[in-house]
């Protein structure tokens, strides 16, 4: 289990905030982004793995955090707001810029 600290409380908050898709709408589009004409991967395989374990932290309570998924947190947070500007407005762009940052958990286009 990882420390809780103030930094930890921090990243939990920012993470949720950035993180603006819910576990099954999240769940939902690794599935549709995985699934191909003929053939659909088992849901705890769709997507990618960053995606896949944002999915298993956005299951898990705060007091259930290891320190793996700290270091998950600290890149999806770094890497959204690396692609946002930070008031996190809702965004348009092109659909592939779209559906990589939907593929940890943000997507663009919904508030906040």
């Amino acid at each position: 289990m990882a420390e809780h600290t103030h930094e930890s409380d921090v990243l939990w908050n920012e993470f949720h905030r950035v993180v603006n898709m819910s576990s099954r709408e999240l769940s939902e589009w690794l599935r549709t982004r995985s699934a191909g004409e003929t053939t659909e991967e088992f849901p705890d395989q769709a997507g990618t793995p960053t995606g896949q374990e944002v999915l298993r932290i956005l299951n898990k309570r705060r007091t259930d955090l290891e320190d793996g998924d700290l270091h998950v947190m600290r890149r999806v947070v770094e890497r959204v707001h690396a692609e946002r500007r930070d008031d996190l407005e809702p965004t348009g762009g092109q659909a592939s810029w779209r559906h990589r940052l939907m593929s940890i958990g943000h997507d663009p286009l919904k508030p906040v």
